[in-house]
Formats: structure tokens, C-alpha cells, sequence
């Protein structure tokens, strides 16, 4: 089963189980992937579709913070759940200690010991292994923490 037909089948139970919050949020990501299919007039992969499910998360989240900052609890608890939702079809995210093993042995394949000159040589292939994997940000701490 595609993801695009885990996203319909699991759109449907939630509207058979009256579940508000998954409805909606399994629909906005649907729209999203929808909306993406008509502009660029392509059909899309499951590697398409995870990467469109990780900018709705990643969105969600950096909305987050902000609800967080300004004190909207409510808000806040309802993207909480969103996100949840939607992570349920990504890969498992690596841990910290996962991420910087990857950027010691990328590096070390690389030649590359320490400097901060060296973050955009070794930024790019750490970030091609951990593809949909690992975030963005971690990744980056992980190469500044190594290269440090």
C-alpha cells in the first residue's frame, strides 16, 4: 500500500470514528500533496509524499514554538496532536548519538578532522545519508559539534 492510499484509508477511519483533529489534519496533508501533484502536473512517489508530510510537520512545529512563546495552550495542544498524527508516516528519527556516528564516519571517509571551513563540505553528504531521517537542525548541531 502507497502512502497516498495509507493517508485515504486512514482519512476514512477517522471519519468513521468521529476523530476531528486526524480527519482534518490527514485532509490538509492530502490537499497539500493534491496541490502539489496539479502545479508541477506529476505524479507523486512516496519519497514525494514524505517529503511533503515533513514540511507540513515541519511547519506545524515551528508554529508551535511560537503558541508555546505566546502563551496559547490551546493552540499549542491542537498542533501537538497534529503533529503526532502526521509523524505516524514518517521514518523513525535517528537519535543524536545515531546522527553524529553518521557525521564521524562520513568525515572520516571525507578526510576531514575539524574547522568550521569545512561545514558546507561536510554538511552535504551527512544530509544525503540521513535524508528523511533525521532533522535538519540536529544535523547541523551534530556537524558544528564535530567540527568544533
Amino acid at each position: 500500500m502507497t502512502l497516498k492510499e495509507q493517508l485515504m484509508a486512514d482519512f476514512k477511519e477517522a471519519l468513521k470514528a468521529h476523530d476531528e483533529t486526524a480527519k482534518n489534519t490527514i485532509s490538509l496533508a492530502r490537499a497539500a500533496i493534491k496541490q502539489y501533484e496539479v502545479d508541477k502536473r506529476e505524479e507523486l512517489t512516496d519519497e514525494g509524499v514524505l517529503a511533503i508530510l515533513q514540511k507540513q510537520v515541519k511547519m506545524r512545529t515551528d508554529a508551535l514554538a511560537d503558541f508555546v512563546k505566546a502563551g496559547r495552550t490551546d493552540l499549542a495542544d491542537g498542533y501537538k496532536a497534529e503533529i503526532a498524527i502526521l509523524q505516524k508516516y514518517l521514518p523513525k528519527q535517528l537519535s543524536a548519538e545515531d546522527i553524529a556516528k553518521v557525521v564521524r564516519e562520513t568525515a572520516e571517509a571525507l578526510g576531514i578532522s575539524g574547522g568550521k571551513e569545512n561545514m558546507g563540505k561536510l554538511m552535504g553528504p551527512v544530509m544525503g545519508k540521513l535524508k528523511g531521517r533525521a532533522d535538519g537542525n540536529a544535523v547541523r548541531e551534530a556537524v558544528t559539534a564535530f567540527l568544533s
